[in-house]
């Protein structure tokens, strides 16, 4: 493909977004309570008009904002991106009544959204989902069963809830449901996670929910689930990877002015070509997610591919770069309230969550044998001509 390159418009843009980070958002962050929804945080970035962005922007735009405000705030980042996973099924399958209730409270802030698809035992192995939507005998069903590893359960307002209307039917029996949390039998609880965001376990004893709760079609939600996933992934990446970026320049930054055998680390030339290794692999994975978003909002049709690499590469990536910039700073990184400390926290759950990385290793793999064997036919099917 051709050399890839922002344009200044965009370049611009990001370094607003790193200090509006900074100066409007991390304050409100650090506020926050550990492993509780931050509202304060999630009003301001909708009072910001940053939230209206999950809606509007292509992916490539998604990209460099969620890339800025990791570099800056990665608890705003994730409050942001939290928004968006939870709310995108209803802009992309919600009817006209359901996109009128919850998007603008969610844009606003006012609402917190949450994506509940993992389950105990379906996990990665999303298909497998085992949530029970049985029929009520009045044209609805009643869930349940559990969810659990929720991102922003169990305080959200409401939630995108993955169910099996159809026993046995692998991904085609999946159904789609926009729950309120206020639905009778739905409870949850917080779970005691590294990160320092909400996840807890959902909970549904018999949930009603009716055909004006289903998000698309009966049956279909796994379409619903992968379109999310599909645009959310290469996003990840870019989370990831500004979260490199910042423990890059936190090692730039130590390795200059830290004295050490006379000189200054950066003299050390082992030193020196770890921070070259360090910077290379995050500006090829900035690239790869590039790419990646560039080729959704162009349609391209080898999206799952390219988004599972960009998620794959990314943070992979920034999980190598923030361990090695933990080395580079030694036990000071350690110590509790560090930018590495808290780097290395945050930077552990992206290789799991949305697709582990295994899984994308296998969509990967998935997709270029799909490829090959359809140039074969194309070259057989010439060959006989």
């Amino acid at each position: 493909m051709p050399e890839f390159s922002l344009d200044p418009a965009h370049v611009e843009w990001c370094a607003a977004l790193r200090a509006l980070a900074a100066d409007r958002l991390r304050p409100l962050a650090e506020k926050g309570e550990p492993g509780r929804v931050n509202r304060p945080l999630i009003a301001a970035l909708g009072e910001l008009g940053l939230l209206e962005r999950l809606f509007s922007s292509g992916a490539l735009e998604l990209c460099l904002l969620r890339e800025s405000l990791a570099h800056s705030c990665t608890e705003a980042e994730t409050a942001l991106a939290l928004q968006g996973l939870g709310a995108h099924p209803v802009a992309s399958a919600g009817t006209p009544a359901q996109r009128e209730r919850w998007l603008p409270e969610v844009v606003a802030g006012r609402a917190v959204a949450a994506f509940a698809l993992s389950e105990p035992d379906a996990g990665s192995d999303a298909a497998a989902l085992a949530l029970d939507a049985a029929p009520d005998g009045v044209g609805g069903w009643r869930l349940t069963g559990e969810k659990r590893w929720i991102s922003n359960a169990p305080e959200a307002d409401f939630y995108t809830v993955f169910a099996r209307t159809t026993p046995g039917a692998g991904a085609r029996g999946v159904t789609a449901f926009l729950v309120p949390a206020d639905r009778p039998g739905l409870t949850g609880s917080p779970l005691d996670m590294l990160s320092p965001h909400a996840i807890g376990a959902l909970a549904f004893d018999g949930v009603p929910v009716g055909p004006d709760d289903v998000l698309g079609e009966p049956d279909q939600g796994f379409r619903v689930a992968m379109g999310t996933l599909n645009l959310f992934r290469p996003s990840v990446g870019a989370f990831a990877v500004g979260m490199a970026q910042a423990a890059l320049d936190a090692a730039l930054d130590h390795t200059a002015g830290r004295s050490a055998f006379g000189g200054v680390l950066a003299d050390l030339q082992s030193v020196a070509h770890q921070v070259a290794e360090m910077a290379t692999r995050t500006e090829a994975a900035r690239l790869l997610v590039y790419a990646a978003a560039s080729a959704y909002d162009s349609g391209a049709p080898d999206v799952p591919r390219r988004s599972a690499m960009a998620k794959l590469l990314a943070t992979e990536t920034a999980q190598y770069v923030v361990d090695a910039a933990v080395q580079l700073h030694g036990a000071r990184a350690l110590q509790r309230g560090h930018l590495l400390e808290h780097l290395y926290r945050e930077v552990r759950a992206p290789r799991i969550y949305e697709g582990a990385t295994e899984v994308q290793r296998s969509i990967i793999a998935k997709e270029l044998y799909r490829r090959h064997a359809a140039a074969a036919r194309t070259i057989g099917e010439g060959a006989r001509a």
